[in-house]
């Protein structure tokens, strides 16, 4: 087993971090892994966007629930889908603009977005480093929007958190390889198959914790009456959707979202 495969073995969500700083040098680093991931038609429609002032972080904190890795992080890499850049390029060299405000581009704009942060957390973890993404990027979209002075056919999809782990947690469960391939097509899952391939998760101690903090009775059911409602899906969705809208994006194509 090589180094590379042992790091992206080892990972772990690190959410408490040392005072340490991250040098100059080993921030470029990682941003230059960014940049060399795989991108649609070498455009590299993503911007990254970095916050190192205290202030600066504690004014997005709220908008990430305040999670402490937030606030306590040397380093908060925010990862957005950028056509502004690409698009005045086009305009300055008299090319057509007409055909990238749409959900098509929008889609290759966050698949590149986050090859780019999957690099940097690869680069990172290799460095020593830890990191956390913060899957609350496209809940406050539009406020971070504000506060980063984002243009129009720019908007933020992802982030993480960078620096020195002052923890070594456990590594997260994952269900078994059986669960997510399939070979030559997709083969359904029976009931059968859907007991097994959960079974490891579902009698883990920390499902049984959850299960009695939550007072319910089986894992799924924490998954979707606790962590992620109808509600909250489809309240977030719905700004997001709106807020895509209003940076130019999509048109009459995302309706069907409304």
């Amino acid at each position: 087993m090589n180094e590379t495969i042992k790091t992206l073995l080892g990972h772990r969500s690190i959410r408490r971090y040392s005072s340490k700083n991250i040098d100059d040098d080993v921030l470029e680093q990682i941003l230059m892994a960014a940049i060399r991931g795989s991108t649609t038609g070498n455009i590299q429609p993503y911007s990254i966007i970095i916050n190192r002032d205290q202030a600066m972080k504690d004014k997005i904190a709220p908008l990430h629930f305040n999670q402490k890795a937030v606030i306590e992080a040397p380093v908060v890499l925010t990862f957005c889908v950028d056509y502004n850049r690409f698009l005045q390029w086009c305009k300055q060299r008299d090319a057509d603009t007409d055909g990238f405000n749409n959900m098509q581009c929008f889609s290759w704009g966050i698949i590149d977005a986050v090859i780019a942060t999957q690099n940097a957390c690869i680069a990172a973890e290799s460095l020593g480093l830890g990191i956390c993404y913060m899957g609350t990027v496209t809940y406050h979209a539009k406020e971070l929007s504000d506060i980063y002075k984002l243009p129009k056919n720019v908007v933020p999809v992802t982030c993480i958190t960078l620096g020195y782990p002052a923890e070594n947690p456990n590594l997260t469960d994952r269900l078994p390889l059986d669960a997510v391939i399939h070979h030559e097509f997709y083969h359904d899952y029976s009931p059968d198959d859907i007991n097994e391939l959960y079974a490891e998760k579902e009698n883990l101690e920390l499902t049984k914790k959850l299960l009695e903090e939550n007072q319910l009775d089986n894992l799924a059911k924490v998954f979707t009456q606790k962590r992620y409602t109808k509600h909250d899906n489809e309240y977030f969705a719905k700004r997001f959707v709106d807020f895509i809208k209003e940076q130019n994006f999509v048109g009459d194509e995302i309706n069907m979202l409304d």
